[in-house]
């Protein structure tokens, strides 16, 4: 459980105002003293971040917030910060204090995450200090909003808060599987993978690894060979892998020596069907080609990495664009820096987002579709340029956009 990954967890939110308890909550939902807990309004700044299981859902990551109602230039930031984990909150806990009431702080929230199609739990929190206000109860009943009352201090309430966050939780908050639907028990697939500067050292990347559990789990064999190797591997082969999943920086290598009628797609596309939308990013690989000079487009890298050698958010890319769309204005984000104002752009081109959860890579589609900015992945750019993006979305039953 503890190696699982934060992107393929499912991502709980705890907001409030300040000194509600947020603090106090985590560390006894986790049952760890995580987050620092005092009496001083706005001790919470960034979020802190808790992997654990809990019970029917599975492996989660708990996320602590600085306070919705804080104030001043840099309180405003945190409010910012905390809104920010809406993008990737499968479930939202909104705290409110047993004597206090739904004001604007907590009305503007709770809009919010009905807008976004977020659940959301309100926890009616230090219990332990007296009775709950009716008034309060009746409110939430009559918004039919969903509560539970707690006293986080003490632990009660605690394990009713569980349950309703099981109850709660979203069966679609991952993709089941990345690939494993595409296939039948005893199909081969052959992975081509390059160890090339950008692989990490002694391992290989969570796409890959990923993938390799999906097609095992599934009774499948999976071979992995470097680009070097597959033409020797295919002629060595009985009879031809049922699929064939490359990176995307060597389509154009593996495409030529790759038989036709073998299936082959990226692992860049297998990750925009299994943390996005596979229909949206196709049909924004349709407006490459309509990049006109003083263009801008911009190039998300979820992940904050160093670039080595050819990266291909910083260099590959870009140099496809300089060369092809003269004139083109390349920007960049990485990390959580993604903006929420995507007017300006006439393209946004996206990692495969393994960083990611889907909410939060979802929330990033919506962004771009709300700005009626086209979006697309770096394996489907790559793809486009090089002629094959028929061939490589085909496995998924897809069809490019003209």
């Amino acid at each position: 459980m503890d190696k699982t990954p934060l992107s393929n967890r499912m991502h709980i939110g705890i907001f409030g105002r300040r000194n509600t308890g947020k603090s106090t909550l985590i560390n006894a939902i986790t049952g760890q003293d995580i987050a620092i807990v005092s009496d001083l309004p706005g001790t919470t700044t960034d979020p802190v971040y808790k992997a654990m299981e809990i019970h029917d859902i599975g492996p989660v990551v708990v996320i602590d917030t600085g306070g919705i109602d804080d104030s001043g230039k840099v309180g405003d930031m945190r409010v910012k910060k905390a809104y920010k984990i809406l993008n990737k909150a499968d479930v939202a806990l909104l705290l409110v204090e047993r004597s206090g009431c739904l004001g604007d702080y907590e009305l503007n929230f709770i809009k919010e995450t009905k807008a976004r199609g977020i659940p959301l739990l309100v926890v009616v929190n230090k219990t332990d200090e007296g009775s709950v206000d009716a008034g309060l109860l009746e409110g939430l009943s009559s918004k039919k909003i969903n509560y539970v009352c707690v006293s986080a201090l003490k632990g009660s309430g605690v394990v009713e808060l569980r349950k309703k966050i099981v109850e709660l939780s979203p069966d679609d908050y991952e993709r089941k599987t990345i690939l494993k639907d595409m296939l039948l028990p005893g199909d081969l697939v052959l992975m081509v993978a390059p160890l090339d500067m950008e692989a990490p050292k002694g391992r290989l990347k969570l796409p890959q690894v990923q993938a390799i559990r999906d097609i095992l789990d599934n009774d499948c064999s999976v071979m992995m060979v470097k680009e070097e190797g597959l033409g020797k591997t295919l002629g060595s082969l009985k009879s031809h892998p049922q699929l064939i999943i490359t990176e995307s920086q060597i389509l154009d290598k593996v495409g030529k020596t790759v038989p036709k009628d073998i299936p082959l797609t990226t692992f860049s596309v297998l990750y925009a069907r299994y943390k996005g939308d596979l229909d949206v990013l196709v049909e924004g690989a349709s407006h490459i080609d309509k990049l006109k000079p003083g263009a801008k487009v911009l190039i998300s890298e979820a992940c904050t990495h160093h670039p080595v050698g050819d990266d291909i958010g910083r260099v590959v890319i870009p140099e496809w664009i300089k060369s092809r769309f003269p004139g083109v204005i390349v920007e960049y984000v990485s990390g959580y820096d993604f903006p929420a104002d995507l007017s300006s752009y006439a393209l946004v081109i996206h990692c495969g987002g393994c960083m990611l959860n889907r909410r939060e890579m979802m929330s990033r589609i919506a962004y771009a579709q709300a700005a009626g900015v086209p979006i697309t992945n770096y394996g489907m750019f790559l793809a486009h340029m090089n002629g094959m993006l028929e061939k490589v979305i085909a496995p998924f039953g897809q069809e490019a956009c003209v």
